[in-house]
């Protein structure tokens, strides 16, 4: 009977690894368990509470703009270590490991496209790639894209995700906000429209500059959008912090936002502001 038991448990087992690696997913949201296909199928939002996943910045451009027409520029712009930065590990080596992991080459992607034929300059930022963080590169790139809508005519949408300024260009990112904060003054001064999305997460240097200066700014539900996090805020202001404060729902209750638009809904809507925004 032992001998009987152990070969049942045996085959038990073999089943058990017999289901592939990643097939299932427990949600952040709810707990509960999800199909990862059916995850994918639904833009990487929970269909059982909706809760919204990170999304690479390739299937955030495939599923808002047209087929077709979404044209990379500054494609060729890596970052470098110009500080000889050296933490755990040196700068140059997180960033061979980060467009290794990645496939990028930085942690925004910047170009042209259509939007129900509507011509745009877009920015779309990956948080896979160092978290986001915004280095010089990223802040040349959303620079040159705002200059080019400039150029051309265009306005401008930026999906922002970011864990903030990337500490190991010091000074130099902290530089970014100004730069990128500069060209978009001068795109409002053109009459051009700018629409910044904000994604879970935005925070640090990027909110601070130009995740807020949209004519439009439009947040996913639940997103953590904010400067700095609660525990520095609390230590800083000595006060017990409001129940999700820095949520994307408390942001538009205080007027920080404008709206909040499920993903499924985000290219319908982005496409409705733009035929009532253009000329």
């Amino acid at each position: 009977m032992a001998l009987f038991r152990r070969k049942k448990s045996s085959d038990a087992q073999n089943k058990k690894s017999n289901i592939p690696d990643g097939l299932w997913i427990k949600c952040k949201g709810c707990n509960d368990t999800v199909y990862t296909k059916k995850l994918d199928e639904n833009h990487r939002v929970c269909p059982k509470c909706g809760f919204h996943y990170p999304l690479k910045a390739a299937e955030r451009i495939s599923m808002t703009v047209d087929n077709g027409t979404f044209e990379e520029v500054d494609a060729e712009l890596r970052s470098i270590d110009s500080l000889d930065f050296f933490d755990s590990k040196k700068y140059e080596h997180r960033i061979k490991q980060a467009e290794e992991k990645t496939k990028m080459n930085e942690a925004v992607v910047t170009g042209t496209a259509e939007i129900e034929k509507i011509k745009v300059a877009i920015g779309v930022m990956d948080f896979s790639f160092m978290g986001g963080s915004m280095g010089s590169v990223v802040g040349e790139k959303i620079t040159r894209v705002i200059e080019l809508a400039i150029d051309e005519g265009l306005p401008v949408i930026i999906f922002s995700t970011s864990g903030g300024a990337r500490m190991q260009e010091s000074t130099l990112s902290l530089m970014q906000m100004a730069k990128t904060s500069a060209a978009l003054a001068r795109l409002s001064e053109k009459g051009l429209f700018y629409i910044s999305v904000l994604t879970d997460p935005t925070t640090g240097g990027t909110t601070a500059s130009f995740a807020s200066l949209g004519d439009i700014i439009i947040a996913e539900p639940g997103a953590l959008i904010g400067f700095a996090g609660p525990r520095v805020i609390k230590q800083t202001i000595q006060q017990e912090l409001p129940s999700g404060f820095q949520r994307s729902e408390f942001l538009l209750e205080h007027g920080l936002i404008d709206m909040i638009i499920k993903r499924e809904n985000l290219r319908k809507t982005i496409a409705s502001i733009l035929k009532f925004a253009v000329k």
